[in-house]
């Protein structure tokens, strides 16, 4: 080998040693970065910001609670003490961006819309919303949340939920038995109106105009669809001077979000969040909605969350 020959053989070996110490070094740096544990959570600087008492378990988890004692439940006639499945709670779990937090709101019926806005404002997801018991006086529902961030900042939108609920206890003792206003007189719909709002077919039974919009999805290995349920779908009823819109939303884990912001930015009540099936593909949740109004102005809202919802995953 001559000398220039050899140069270059050594130029080269130093280059690809210096290289293979960089991807070393790399790799051993993103192990770190992987194995590393998120840093603990301050339990005091999240019942500071929570206004609750804060708790540390073993694994590292901070819990606050708030038992519901400020309205008497009863459960087949039974008086239901709050330790017995009234409380609010919410978890709060360390992350390597920060925390996640999971938790339960007990709401009263004239509760939810309040609590849900606060929840939204304050960056946090509903992920249910249902009920666990059956014959109880006053209904009673529970309204999950979650979300990821800085803890002290959940924990202060945990507080601004249940800030909201009490502001609405504070104004009335009892929960409310309706939503309030006019009720709407038997009637006839125009389905015509409503189906050139919405975009979509209405259909007109009885006066009651319908919008029913299929979607698909496999479950046992077969192809199901509108014929098995899933289905989004409004009913107006009444007169178009003033009616009401109940009605089911289907969609998928992305699409929920933005489906309730829109519901809710339109004045929409949510009364229940839940699935429908086990074991479908994508998994589907379905949201069910209540509102009065002009006819018109109902269906420009549904057309806002259908819109909503065809809006997710687009640029």
């Amino acid at each position: 080998m001559n000398a220039r020959r050899y140069e270059r053989f050594a130029a080269l070996r130093i280059t690809v040693t210096w290289i293979a110490g960089c991807l070393v070094a790399s790799a051993l740096m993103s192990a770190d970065s992987i194995a590393a544990p998120p840093a603990p959570l301050d339990a005091k600087a999240i019942g500071q910001a929570s206004g609750a008492t804060a708790t540390a378990t073993p694994d590292g988890v901070v819990k606050i609670g708030w038992p519901r004692t400020d309205v008497t439940v009863t459960v087949d006639g039974m008086t239901l003490p709050p330790a017995a499945g009234l409380g609010s709670w919410a978890a709060f779990a360390p992350m390597a961006t920060g925390a996640m937090v999971m938790g339960d709101t007990v709401v009263f019926e004239d509760e939810v819309d309040a609590a849900m806005d606060a929840a939204f404002t304050h960056g946090l997801s509903v992920t249910a919303l249902h009920n666990h018991f059956f014959h109880d006086t006053p209904k009673v529902y529970f309204m999950h949340v979650g979300g990821e961030g800085r803890a002290e900042a959940l924990a202060a939108g945990v507080k601004a939920v249940w800030g909201a609920i009490r502001a609405v206890r504070s104004t009335h003792a009892q929960p409310a038995t309706s939503f309030g206003g006019a009720t709407p007189a038997p009637g006839r719909i125009d389905a015509d109106a409503v189906s050139k709002i919405v975009g979509q077919p209405a259909t007109d039974s009885q006066g009651v105009a319908k919008v029913t919009i299929g979607r698909t999805g496999t479950m046992q290995g077969m192809v199901v669809g509108a014929s098995m349920g899933l289905t989004t779908w409004a009913a107006f009823s009444g007169s178009d001077a003033l009616a009401a819109m109940d009605g089911d939303f289907i969609m998928s884990a992305e699409e929920v979000q933005p489906v309730l912001h829109a519901l809710r930015k339109a004045g929409v009540h949510i009364v229940a969040l839940h699935s429908h099936m086990i074991g479908e593909h994508p998994n589907f949740y379905f949201t069910h909605f209540w509102s009065t109004g002009k006819a018109q102005d109902l269906a420009h809202a549904f057309r806002t969350a259908l819109d909503a919802q065809a809006a997710v995953g687009k640029p």
